[in-house]
This record gives structure tokens, C-alpha cells and sequence, in this order.
């Protein structure tokens, strides 16, 4: 009699419907816990809340970072003043210049390197936790299926991108900075053309990656609906253009982020999206104001005629350019995935 009431009770507890469970999503983890907005009504009104304390919370990182571009410019300008001499003594300065703009550079690169393999070992473990939650809430309402092919191929991407970046990409990175550095200091075209072989071969990597990603949300249908026109053709231009390497393609799948968040209703969901996105903005804001300072940078030592230093200047910027794509790939997957349960669970 006991075995019966006992069956009797799983059934009915596993059994119940969807919107008589209670889902919880799991707490943001400790890096993205300041920006985490206190209550999160509406997606829109939780987005605008963790941007706003990003850009409070980077601010003092743009002054140093503003700081360490001087003191490039200062090199620069002693270079460009020491050209008239010798043409022996040119070669010295040449390679005095760039030892002196990689010591500047290579220890704050190194740090936004170390921040970027942390942002996207943070987000890919709290997918891990996000998912199965999500996963759960779309198999309750009768998508069995489609739960266990989203949960099975984001999982897989999640993994092999990941792995990826820290294993592979970010080594190669470091591959080229170090050419980077040589060729300037050499004036070695057979170490430049290496240079250029190693970010491109990081480049297509990461591309190839979201390319399968993309193609395969796409296949599966998760990539449509109605969403205000006007506000996709915004997102994809500014995704495009504002991230390196593989802007346009996250540009093409910030469409189904668009759907989903305007009709979303679930709290699990939002609260997974504005968490991970509170993981990410910070560091992708500190590592992107990086990117765009030395690239303006290299472009004014480039007015003094110094051409191997603000060269290399822009190498550097390159790498931050580089970083920015793999923190923006793996936000994107987590994003894109969380979009495409909750449009299943609605």
C-alpha cells in the first residue's frame, strides 16, 4: 500500500503542468553581481541599468588606459626627432622604439588577455548551470525535442568554442605579439608575413566556429519572428561595425536576441540574459575603450612619420580586436540560446 500511495505521489508531482513549476534561474556569478540590477520587470529597463553601471564602473580604467597612449606618443614623437641621425644610429632607435612601446603595452595586453579568458570561462560555466534550468522549463510544456536538440548542440558549441579561445586562440595570440614585436625590431619581412599568417589563422578559426553556430540556430527555425525592423537593422549595422572579426556575423544572429527579449515573459529568461550580459559588459567595455585608444593612437603617430612604431601600436590594437571577437562570440551564443528556450516556454 505503501509503494502505491508512494507512485501515486511522483505521479502527480511529475505530472503537473508547466506554469505550476517554478524555475529558477542561477544566481549571477560574484564578477557580475554589482551590475545585476535589483529587479528586472522588464528586459529594456534591466539592460539600461547594468550598461549604466558598466560605463560608471570602467571609468577609471579609461584614465589609465588614456594615460599609457601619452606615454606611447611621447615615444613616438623622441623617434620620429631622433631620425636625422645616422642611419646605423636609426636602426638602434628603431629597435630602442619598439622595445620600448612592447614593455609599455605587453603587460597591460597580458591583463586584458587574462580578463577576457575569465569573462568567457565565467560565462560558459554559468551557461552550463542556465541551461539545464531552461532546458527543463521547454520539456515541461511539452517540447521534449526541441529542448534536447537546443540543450545537445549549444552545450557542443559552448564546449568546442570555449576550449577553443583558451586553449588554441589566446595562445596564438600571444604567437603574435611576439612576431609582432620581432618583425618591428628586425624590420624582417619574413616575420611580419608569419605575423599576419597567425591572426589570420586566430581569425578564421573564430569565424568558422560561429559561422557552424549560426547555421545551425538557423536550421533549426529559432532565428524568426516579428520584431520592429527598424530596431534589427539598427542592432546588425552597430554589431557589424563596432565589433572586430565577427561582427557581421553575430550582426546576423542579434536578430533572434531582438525577437525573443520583445516577447519574452518568463522571468527565468530575463533574469538569465541580464545576468550574463552583466558578466560580459564590463570587461568587453574595458577591453574595447583598449582597442579603440590605441588604434587612435597608431593613427596619430602615424602623422609624425614614424611608420614601424605606430605599426606596431596598431599590431597591439589588433590583439584587443581579436580578444573582442571571443568575448562577443560567447556572449552571443549564451544569449541567442537563452532566447530560443524562452520563445519555446513563452
Amino acid at each position: 500500500m505503501k509503494k502505491v500511495l508512494l507512485l501515486i505521489f511522483l505521479i502527480f508531482n511529475l505530472a503537473q503542468p508547466a506554469w505550476a513549476m517554478d524555475y529558477t534561474a542561477p544566481t549571477v556569478p560574484d564578477s557580475g553581481a554589482d551590475l545585476m540590477p535589483a529587479q528586472t520587470e522588464t528586459f529594456s529597463q534591466g539592460l539600461s541599468k547594468v550598461l549604466g553601471k558598466a560605463i560608471g564602473l570602467i571609468s577609471p580604467s579609461l584614465a589609465e588606459a588614456a594615460g599609457v597612449c601619452l606615454s606611447l606618443v611621447g615615444i613616438v614623437m623622441l623617434h620620429s626627432v631622433l631620425q636625422t641621425m645616422p642611419t646605423d644610429v636609426k636602426k638602434v632607435i628603431s629597435l630602442v622604439s619598439s622595445l620600448a612601446i612592447a614593455g609599455i603595452l605587453l603587460s597591460r595586453t597580458s591583463s586584458m588577455l587574462s580578463l577576457g579568458v575569465k569573462t568567457i570561462r565565467e560565462l560558459s560555466d554559468y551557461g552550463k548551470l542556465l541551461l539545464p534550468v531552461l532546458t527543463a522549463a521547454l520539456a515541461a510544456q511539452g517540447g521534449v525535442t526541441g529542448a534536447t536538440a537546443l540543450y545537445a548542440g549549444t552545450a557542443v558549441f559552448d564546449t568546442i568554442l570555449g576550449t577553443a579561445i583558451a586553449k588554441l586562440l589566446i595562445p596564438m595570440v600571444y604567437g603574435y605579439l611576439i612576431l609582432a614585436i620581432a618583425g618591428t625590431a628586425t624590420g624582417s619581412e619574413r616575420l611580419n608575413k608569419l605575423r599576419d599568417l597567425v591572426k589570420s589563422f586566430v581569425s578564421w578559426c573564430l569565424k568558422i566556429i560561429i559561422y557552424i553556430f549560426t547555421g545551425y540556430i538557423t536550421i533549426t527555425g529559432v532565428i524568426s519572428g516579428s520584431a520592429d525592423a527598424t530596431a534589427i537593422k539598427v542592432t546588425k549595422i552597430t554589431m557589424s561595425g563596432m565589433i572586430p572579426v565577427v561582427g557581421g556575423i553575430l550582426s546576423d544572429a542579434s536578430e533572434a536576441v531582438l525577437v525573443g527579449a520583445g516577447v519574452m515573459k518568463n522571468a527565468v529568461g530575463t533574469y538569465g540574459l541580464l545576468a550574463v550580459l552583466s558578466v560580459w559588459i564590463a570587461p568587453f567595455l574595458q577591453i574595447g575603450a583598449q582597442y579603440l585608444l590605441l588604434k587612435l593612437t597608431g593613427a596619430l603617430c602615424a602623422t609624425f612619420g614614424a611608420k614601424e612604431p605606430s605599426q606596431l601600436i596598431d599590431q597591439f590594437s589588433g590583439a584587443m580586436g581579436l580578444l573582442l571577437g571571443m568575448t562577443a562570440a560567447m556572449c552571443t551564443l549564451l544569449l541567442v540560446s537563452t532566447v530560443c528556450f524562452m520563445r519555446g516556454v513563452g
